[in-house]
């Protein structure tokens, strides 16, 4: 089963950068995904480890929100650059590190890095130093919204 979800995945990975649609190309992706899989298989680096499955469904549901986070931000920013007199007020303020393992720490810091107009700068064991744009900015954050959105995600040895 999990051969097939990996070759479905890489497939559907490679469909959705090419975008080709013509059956002769379709095929030749088929083909590929097929060829990998069995170097994968002959190379014995499919396991267990290869990709976490049971955290599929917690990573789809934080990429949407992800998504959404950005975009949302992004018009946040755009308004405050093209509309006179809207308060741009940068500051920097501290959160808590409210993640227990070093990879839920840095997925939270990447995902308020990649939020427009928040930049992580500094991360320890117990907090986030951040960069915000605006108050208001500074103000969602400090809501926990996005530590809350952010998956518990321990690495399994």
């Amino acid at each position: 089963m999990r051969i097939i979800i990996t070759a479905t995945l890489i497939f559907l990975f490679w469909f959705m950068l090419s975008g080709h649609t013509e059956i002769l190309l379709v095929v030749l992706g088929i083909l590929s995904t097929l060829l990998t899989i069995f170097l994968s298989q002959r190379l014995n680096i499919i396991d267990h480890e290869s990709y976490p499955f049971h955290l599929s469904a917690l990573l789809l549901r934080y990429y949407v929100f992800l998504g959404k986070e950005i975009i949302i931000a992004n018009f946040d920013v755009i308004k405050r650059i093209l509309t006179p007199g809207r308060s741009i007020s940068p500051l920097v303020i501290t959160l808590p590190a409210s993640k227990q393992t070093d990879l839920g720490k840095v997925i939270y810091a990447n995902s308020i890095t990649l939020t427009p107009g928040t930049v992580t700068l500094e991360i320890s064991a117990e907090e986030l130093k951040v960069h915000a744009l605006s108050k208001e900015g500074a103000r969602d954050l400090q809501t926990g919204q996005m530590a809350k959105a952010v998956p518990d995600i321990e690495v399994k040895k």
